[in-house]
């Protein structure tokens, strides 16, 4: 047991001396979420529309006053059509309105020809456009039943769900955990025990009486402290920085960065048991944990990617581990809700270690 804490001290002792370790394993993850969650934006849906009003009459501004008092309508007098289109082809607005002269005349018509409210929108951003021109095409609607005091015979009653307000930073926060516990245990453990073996640390350790287990142990224990506090380190500056909450049980949050942590270390043992030197181990561990990195729903959701790829993304651990975090961080799913990803991480834990043991080397 005193050779057990010995070796759990010396390992946090190398990573706090080494500055490159501290700074990769502690700041660049930070400066990472901090980065795209900032030039991320917000999750709410806005556009902005210009309005041009020929007709200058009372109902023509009351159509103008209702635009302008819905929150996610950004609305600019022109005084133009001319002016308006202008704009609209340098991307200034995503909408432009034409209210003719006649507009408040056509409340009083008793034909049944319709009047006309031309919208112009932007071809080159058909999304922004599309929803605009909804928004539009129900607020002129529900003008003309109001004032022509039309009943229809069929109504639909809007019932409105709160929905969980999730936004990127919500959801990449968790992915940043994630990588960082992938990052850390694999390409650090493959790393520091290649660069071990080749320096002879570890041929020195066999000729002792130290048990391999304890060796090991020693060195989950160390990675387990590090990627704790790494990890709260994070949600702490996300809860400052961007108002991050915490909705599901702390305890089954660190029983995933336990369980990642155990799965990657694993696979990290198993390169550098394959490695032969510290050279390699570096290209071998980027070649597994890059594809995953961009794979693995960590900055993108799995369900937007190709659909031929998604089997193999499924299996990925970094997928599950991701999965599981923000499961728990943004809706608070029980440990119950998550028996797939628990399941999974931990046959990726057993047989990677199973492994690790075939491969693993002491000099």
């Amino acid at each position: 047991m005193k050779a057990y804490w010995q070796l759990t001290l010396a390992q946090l002792r190398i990573f706090s001396r080494n500055r490159q370790v501290l700074f990769f394993t502690l700041l660049f993850p930070i400066i990472l979420m901090l980065a795209l969650g900032s030039f991320s934006g917000g999750g709410n849906v806005s556009f902005s529309l210009a309005i041009v009003d020929q007709d200058q009459s009372t109902y023509s501004k009351q159509l103008v006053t209702t635009f302008k008092e819905n929150e996610a309508i950004e609305v600019t007098d022109s005084s133009s059509l001319e002016q308006g289109l202008e704009s609209l082809k340098n991307a200034d607005y995503q909408l432009v309105i034409h209210i003719p002269k006649g507009y408040e005349d056509s409340f009083q018509a008793t034909n049944d020809d319709s009047f006309k409210v031309p919208v112009y929108f932007s071809e080159t951003n058909l999304a922004a456009s599309q929803v605009g021109l909804t928004v539009v095409q129900s607020t002129i609607d529900e003008i003309s039943k109001k004032e022509l005091e039309y009943s229809p015979l069929v109504e639909v009653e809007t019932l409105g769900v709160r929905a969980l307000d999730i936004q990127y930073i919500d959801f990449l926060v968790p992915g940043i955990v994630a990588m960082m516990i992938m990052s850390n245990n694999m390409n650090g453990v493959a790393g520091q025990i290649s660069a071990w073996r080749e320096r002879g640390i570890l041929r020195r350790m066999q000729g002792t009486r130290l048990k391999a287990s304890t060796f090991i142990a020693a060195q989950i224990s160390a990675r387990l402290l590090l990627n704790g506090f790494q990890a709260l380190l994070v949600l702490i500056v996300a809860n400052v920085v961007f108002d991050i909450d915490m909705r599901g049980s702390w305890l089954v949050l660190v029983g995933f960065v336990v369980l990642g942590t155990l799965a990657f270390m694993a696979l990290g043992f198993i390169i550098a048991g394959l490695a032969k030197n510290p050279e390699s181990a570096g290209p071998i561990s980027a070649f597994v944990t890059f594809p995953m990195l961009f794979l693995g729903g960590v900055f993108f959701p799995i369900n937007n990617m190709p659909e031929f790829i998604q089997p193999f993304i499924n299996v990925l651990p970094i997928a599950h581990l991701s999965n599981a975090l923000r499961e728990t961080m943004n809706i608070g799913t029980p440990l119950s809700g998550l028996w797939l990803e628990t399941t999974i991480l931990l046959c990726w834990l057993l047989v990677s270690f199973f492994i690790a043991s075939r491969t693993f080397k002491w000099e």
